[in-house]
């Protein structure tokens, strides 16, 4: 039986993530000022040929699915490769931090989020990827170190995204705080974490190993854009 995680973008963008998007019962894309994920029903003709309706020519877009699949003409190629989709297992809530370094996340925090962001690139960030979910953070000296948040809902999972660190503050153990956090945040309102993570990065699959995230299947990204 299909696992909702098997198609998750499409799930989130019918689900716990609906209000962040515009589509129709076949297919929805996300608000382009909070991300460029598209969720197929089915990855049918019909599908593609509502999206290219709705999208202008040099839109870029980013799917998970969970195999290869054929993608129009219309659609430039710009990448494709295996993501690992990890989901939380532990049956423990995780301790909270004696004396915790994060702050949650908020408007006036965006032009230090964006700036991290571009400096590690954990994924495409914008200027209201913060209304996808909760955000929090971990500041040094007034800059911003670490930080971690939400992406995808499909109920009853939610998405860990945007774990990055800025360089200069590797190796003080802001990821791990910061992700246990979400796991609790997550788990306190009954929901189950998961993630994405490149095969390759074997520092990160390390930690969310260690964090009682488990492999749960080898999916395909795709970054695709429409041309002209």
């Amino acid at each position: 039986m299909p696992s909702t995680l098997d198609n998750p973008v499409w799930n989130a963008l019918n689900s716990g993530s609906d209000k962040h998007s515009e589509g129709n019962g076949r297919v929805r894309y996300m608000h382009r000022d909070k991300g460029l994920f598209v969720g197929f029903r089915s990855y049918s003709e019909e599908e593609w040929n509502d999206l290219e309706k709705w999208l202008p020519n040099g839109s870029p877009i980013i799917l998970f699915t969970p195999g290869e699949i054929t993608i129009p003409k219309i659609w430039d190629l710009k990448m494709q490769r295996a993501i690992a989709q990890m989901v939380y297992e532990s049956t423990e809530m995780p301790a909270r931090k004696e004396n915790p370094r994060a702050i949650h996340l908020g408007e006036k925090d965006i032009p230090a989020m964006l700036a991290l962001t571009s400096l590690t690139n954990p994924g495409p960030f914008f200027s209201k990827t913060i209304e996808l979910g909760y955000f929090e953070g971990i500041f040094v000296g007034g800059n911003l170190a670490s930080m971690t948040g939400q992406r995808l809902h499909p109920d009853p999972y939610v998405e860990v995204s945007a774990v990055c660190t800025h360089p200069d503050y590797l190796g003080n153990g802001f990821a791990a705080e910061l992700v246990r956090n979400q796991i609790r945040r997550i788990l306190g309102e009954s929901k189950i974490p998961f993630l994405h993570v490149y095969p390759d990065n074997f520092g990160a699959i390390r930690l969310y190993e260690k964090l009682g995230f488990r492999l749960r299947k080898e999916m395909r990204v795709y970054f695709l854009e429409k041309n002209s």
